[in-house]
């Protein structure tokens, strides 16, 4: 009986010291992250008359071709947001809103990249045909700070790119006048987030001394919110 036992019990026995062998690799070799997980990515067009954004139909089309490749390569469950800023107001910019999750039989990462393109590049033509309307305030920190209330960045890599010259004309600050600075932000609303791009920085002022004055509040801004990487891009 002792023999059959025992050879009743060594099929258990090989299970068990597999699922070992198993538990001991796993440590070893943790998981890789994928190369390319889903990502989010947030958008945003400033609409304001101090962005040479809105007129300018070359600028326009360098930003469009700027921010196509950060969407074509997203990986399915990827987010894109965007949306349209200047003035305090949801409904003035509400005509510029998307919000699209990457899928390869609903939305594809180069459809939905093509798309965006599209709509910033053309821009300055909505801007003259009434289509959307020019703003006169630049609240820019706020809608930053709305934008920390949609997105995760613990769930998702995220990126914000701001279409902007960064001059923020709000009740935040007057950044049109040197002697003003952005107030640090409470907290970090952007804990975790990957990185903060503002594309047109200072273009808007044409001096090289107010970019760089721009880039350096706008970099500490971001550093302060929590963003792991920041860009300012006044040309490319």
């Amino acid at each position: 009986m002792s023999v059959l036992r025992t050879l009743l019990l060594l099929p258990a026995l090989a299970f068990v010291g597999g699922l070992a062998t198993m538990i001991i690799a796993a440590q070893a070799n943790p998981a890789v992250a994928p190369a390319n997980p889903p990502r989010t990515v947030v958008i945003g067009v400033d609409l304001s008359t101090s962005n040479p954004l809105i007129r300018d139909d070359a600028f326009a089309s360098r930003v469009a071709e700027r921010v196509r490749p950060l969407i074509n390569g997203l990986a399915p469950r990827s987010r894109v947001i965007l949306r349209s800023f200047g003035a305090y107001n949801s409904q003035a910019n509400a005509p510029l809103t998307l919000d699209i999750t990457i899928a390869p039989k609903t939305f594809r990462a180069e459809d939905t990249a093509n798309l965006v393109a599209s709509v910033l590049a053309n821009v300055p033509q909505m801007v003259r045909q009434g289509r959307l309307q020019a703003q006169t305030s630049t609240n820019i920190v706020p809608f930053l700070l709305n934008m920390s209330k949609v997105v995760n960045c613990k769930a998702q890599p995220t990126h914000v790119i701001l279409a902007s010259d960064g001059v923020e004309d709000s009740q935040v600050a007057n950044l049109a006048r040197r002697r003003n600075s952005l107030p640090a932000p409470q907290g970090a609303p952007f804990a975790g987030c990957y990185e903060l791009a503002i594309l047109g920085i200072g273009r808007g002022l044409g001096s090289p001394a107010d970019t760089e004055r721009l880039r350096a509040e706008w970099e500490n801004w971001a550093r302060q919110a929590g963003f792991q990487t920041y860009v300012g891009l006044n040309d490319w």
